[in-house]
């Protein structure tokens, strides 16, 4: 469940949704070892942050495909 009080994120670029991810992971395991609420509370901002992170990857991988982007001119392996 995503949490509710988080605002519009789509405006953070990749690196800044996995800077907050980062961030969001280190204070969750201190927040389950010490306060089972805010525990509860900042896994729901982290799974907020994460699928905003995967829809993110997810239009760069279209844009490559709907380019016929099949990287064959990269990878040669004869």
């Amino acid at each position: 469940m995503e949490h509710p009080l988080i605002g519009d994120i789509s405006h953070l670029n990749s690196d800044e949704l996995q800077t907050r991810i980062t961030e969001l992971g280190k204070k969750l395991s201190w927040a389950r070892r010490n306060n089972a609420y805010l525990a509860s509370q900042l896994e729901m901002a982290l799974e907020t942050y994460n699928n905003q992170y995967r829809a993110k990857q997810q239009e760069i991988y279209d844009a490559a495909m709907k380019k016929g982007s099949d990287f064959a001119d990269k990878i040669d392996i004869s």
